[in-house]
C-alpha cells in the first residue's frame, strides 16, 4: 500500500458543528464506553458461569456481547484523544486498520443476527427437533462462519479502498476512517471500489435482512397457531429482544450506506449511535427481555454482594 500513495497520514476532522462541546462529548462518550464494556462483560461472564444458560440462544448472545465489547474500541480511542485536544492525525496504516476492523466486526454482527434469527425459527417452528438441529457442533460452525465471513468482507473492502493512490487532500470528514469519507480522497477512478463496496455492504446487508424477515414471518405464523395466550406471549418474548437489536443495527447501516446523498453531520451522528450508543443498549435489552439471563445475573450479583459483605 505504501508504494501506491504519496501521503502517510490522514487528519480526522471529528464530528461537524460540535466546536466548543469537546469536554461534554468526551464525558458522554466515556460514560457510554464504560457502560458498554461493563454491561457486555457482565453478560458474557454470566453466560459462562451459569450452566442453565449453556443453550444455543445464549451461546450466540455471548458472542454478540463479545462483539459489542470490541466494536466501540475501533473508533473510540482516537476520537477520545481528539476530544481531549491531542493530535487528530491518524497514520495511513492506522486508517486502513480502522476500516478493516470496523467492517469485519460489522459484517460479523450482520451474519450473527441472521444466525440468531435462524435459531429462533428452529426453536419456535421445530421445537421437538431443536436440540438435534442446533447441536453444539452446529452452533460452533455457524459462529466461526460469521467471524470468517466478516473477516473476508473487511479484507476485500480494505484492499479495494487502500490499493488506490492518495495524493491529497488528506482530511477525513469524520471521527474515524470509513468508506464514504476515505474513498472521495483518492486521486484515481473509484468506480470499481464504489461498486464492490456497495455490493459488499449494501447487498450483503439487505440479503441478511431478507433472511431475518423470512425467518420471522415463519415464526409469526407459528406463534399465531398457538392456542394458549400465555404460550403466544412467551414465544413473542423470546424474539422481542432480538428484533429490537436488529432495528438498532440495520437502521443506521441502511441510512449511511444506502442513501443516495450524504450529509457529513448526519452521517457522524448516525455513526456515533451505531458505534457507541447501540452496543451499550444491547445488554439492557437482553437482560430486560430474557428471563433466564435476568435470573442468572441476579444470582451472580447477589453472590458477589454476599462475598463483599463477608470480607
Amino acid at each position: 500500500m505504501r508504494n501506491h500513495t504519496s501521503i502517510t497520514e490522514f487528519i480526522l476532522l471529528g464530528i461537524p458543528n460540535t466546536e466548543g462541546l469537546e469536554n461534554v462529548l468526551f464525558v458522554l462518550f466515556l460514560a457510554f464506553c464504560l457502560i458498554t464494556l461493563l454491561g457486555n462483560l457482565l453478560i458474557f461472564l454470566t453466560i459462562l458461569a451459569s450452566s442453565n444458560l449453556h443453550t444455543p440462544m445464549c451461546f450466540f448472545l455471548g458472542n454478540l456481547s463479545a462483539f459489542d465489547i470490541f466494536f466501540p474500541s475501533v473508533s473510540s480511542p482516537k476520537m477520545m484523544r481528539c476530544l481531549m485536544g491531542q493530535s487528530c492525525v491518524i497514520s495511513y496504516r492506522g486508517c486502513a486498520s480502522q476500516l478493516f476492523f470496523y467492517h469485519t466486526l460489522g459484517g460479523t454482527e450482520c451474519f450473527l443476527y441472521t444466525v440468531m434469527a435462524y435459531d429462533r425459527f428452529v426453536a419456535i417452528c421445530h421445537p421437538l427437533r431443536y436440540t438435534v438441529i442446533m447441536s453444539r457442533r452446529v452452533c460452533i460452525v455457524l459462529t466461526l462462519s460469521t467471524w470468517l465471513g466478516g473477516c473476508l468482507q473487511g479484507s476485500v473492502l480494505v484492499f479495494l479502498v487502500f490499493k488506490l493512490p492518495y495524493c491529497g487532500p488528506h482530511e477525513v470528514d469524520s471521527f474515524f476512517c470509513d468508506i464514504p469519507v476515505v474513498l472521495p480522497l483518492a486521486c484515481a477512478d473509484t468506480s470499481l471500489a464504489q461498486t464492490v463496496s456497495f455490493t459488499n455492504v449494501g447487498v450483503v446487508t439487505l440479503t441478511c435482512l431478507f433472511l431475518i424477515l423470512t425467518s420471522y414471518s415463519r415464526i409469526i405464523f407459528s406463534i399465531l397457531k398457538i392456542s394458549s395466550s400465555e404460550g403466544r406471549r412467551r414465544a413473542f418474548a423470546t424474539c422481542s429482544a432480538h428484533l429490537t437489536s436488529i432495528l438498532l443495527f440495520y437502521g443506521p447501516v441502511m441510512l449511511i450506506y444506502l442513501r443516495p446523498a450524504s450529509s457529513p453531520w448526519l452521517d457522524s451522528v448516525i455513526q456515533v449511535l451505531n458505534n457507541i450508543v447501540t452496543p451499550s443498549l444491547n445488554p439492557l435489552i437482553y437482560t430486560l427481555r430474557n428471563k433466564d439471563v435476568k435470573l442468572a445475573l441476579r444470582k451472580i450479583l447477589c453472590g458477589l454482594l454476599l462475598i463483599s459483605k463477608r470480607r
